[in-house]
C-alpha cells in the first residue's frame, strides 16, 4: 500500500536535487572546502565516528576545521548556536558537544547548514565538515561521504514510507567516498571503518576502571544499540539489564532514578547527557574510529583537487 507514496517520495528527491544542481533554486557556497559525511538512509549509520576521524585527521595535517550540525534533539532557538564545554546536550545535541569535547574544534548548530557555515566561517576555519546534511542541497559542497551499516545496509532498497531511503540507491554512484561501519563491507570500494574501544571512564567526575566487567544494566540511545551491546559481550562485559532507546533519546525520569544507585555502562554519546545527573557507578565506553590511511589519502587528494576546481 505504501509503495505509490514511494516512488513518489522518489520523484520528489530526483527532482528536487535537479533543481539545486541546475541552479533553478538558489544555494550557498561558502569560500572554504566543504565536505559532507552523510547517508541516503534514516537513523544512525556512524556519521559520527566519521567526523571526528576526519577533524583529528585534517588537524594533524595543520588544517584548521570547524563542524556544522543540525543538532538533531537539542532544544535550543537561539541559532546559529557555538558549541562550548559548558554546552548541555539538551541544548545542543548529544553529538555535536560529543565532537567539541573530543576535538576542540569549532562546532556550530543550526538546522540551515548554510547559515551555520557563515558562522563557523568568521571564526576562521578553512574546512568545514558537515555532520550530515547530504539532502540539505541549499549548501553546495566539494566532497561527499556516504556512511552505510554494514549490518541493515540499504534495508529493502525501497524509500520512504515503504523503505528508510532518503534517496534511491543509485545515489550512491554520485558520491566521492562510501564508508562501511563495520564487516562486511557494503562495496569493495567501500572503506571499513573500526570502532577501537578503550579503558572504561566514569560518566560523572574522571578516572578510569579497568577491571570490573560486570554491571546491573547497559543501555544505548543510538541508531543500532545492538551494535554496542555486542560489542560489550565480544569485551567480555556481563549486564543483567540491556535497555534500547530510540536514537538521541535519553533515560525517563522514572528509568533515570530506577538505576541511580546501579553500576550501568553506556555508550560515550548517552553519556554526554548525564554529566552532572550521573549516578557513582555510571560508566561509558569510549571509541576510537579506525580508517584506512587509503581513505585519507583519497579525502585529502579529492580535498585539494575538487576546491581547487570549485573556486577557480
Amino acid at each position: 500500500m505504501l509503495l505509490p507514496l514511494s516512488y513518489l517520495f522518489r520523484l520528489v528527491t530526483i527532482v528536487r536535487r535537479l533543481a539545486f544542481n541546475r541552479g533553478w533554486v538558489a544555494s550557498y557556497r561558502p569560500p572554504v572546502p566543504v565536505a559532507i559525511v552523510g547517508n541516503i538512509s534514516v537513523g544512525g549509520n556512524g556519521k559520527t565516528p566519521v567526523v571526528l576521524a576526519l577533524v583529528k585527521a585534517a588537524q594533524e595535517r595543520g588544517f584548521k576545521p570547524g563542524v556544522v550540525s543540525r543538532g538533531y534533539g537539542g532544544t535550543t532557538k537561539n541559532y546559529p548556536y557555538n558549541v562550548t564545554e559548558l554546552s548541555a546536550a539538551a541544548e545542543c545535541g548529544d553529538e555535536p558537544l560529543l565532537i567539541h569535547l573530543r576535538t576542540q574544534c569549532p562546532v556550530v548548530v543550526d538546522p540551515n547548514r548554510s547559515q551555520a557555515c557563515k558562522s563557523i566561517v568568521e571564526q576562521g576555519v578553512d574546512l568545514i565538515i558537515c555532520d550530515d546534511g547530504m539532502q540539505h542541497y541549499a549548501l553546495q559542497r566539494d566532497i561527499e561521504i556516504a556512511v552505510i551499516d554494514s549490518q541493515r545496509r540499504l534495508g529493502n532498497g525501497l524509500c520512504l514510507p515503504a523503505g528508510p531511503l532518503r534517496e534511491p540507491a543509485s545515489r550512491l554512484v554520485d558520491v566521492d567516498l562510501i564508508v562501511s561501519n563495520g564487516q562486511p563491507s557494503y562495496s569493495t570500494e567501500s572503506h571499513l571503518l573500526q570502532l577501537q574501544p578503550s579503558a572504561l571512564k566514569a560518566v560523572k567526575g574522571s578516572g578510569d576502571i579497568q577491571s570490573d566487567k560486570h554491571f546491573d544494566a547497559a543501555f544505548a540511545g543510538i541508531g543500532n544499540p545492538k551494535r554496542f551491546f555486542d560489542s560489550l559481550e565480544y569485551l567480555g562485559f556481563s549486564v543483567k539489564q540491556r535497555i534500547n532507546l530510540e536514537d538521541h533519546r535519553p533515560l525517563s525520569q522514572e528509568q533515570h532514578k530506577e538505576l541511580l544507585d546501579k553500576s550501568v555502562i553506556m555508550t560515550e554519546k548517552d553519556a554526554i547527557k548525564y554529566r552532572d545527573s550521573a549516578g557513582t557507578n555510571w560508566y561509558y565506553l569510549p571509541v576510537d574510529s579506525v580508517l584506512p590511511e587509503q581513505f585519507y589519502q583519497q579525502f585529502f587528494s579529492l580535498l585539494q583537487e575538487k576546491s581547487h576546481v570549485s573556486r577557480t
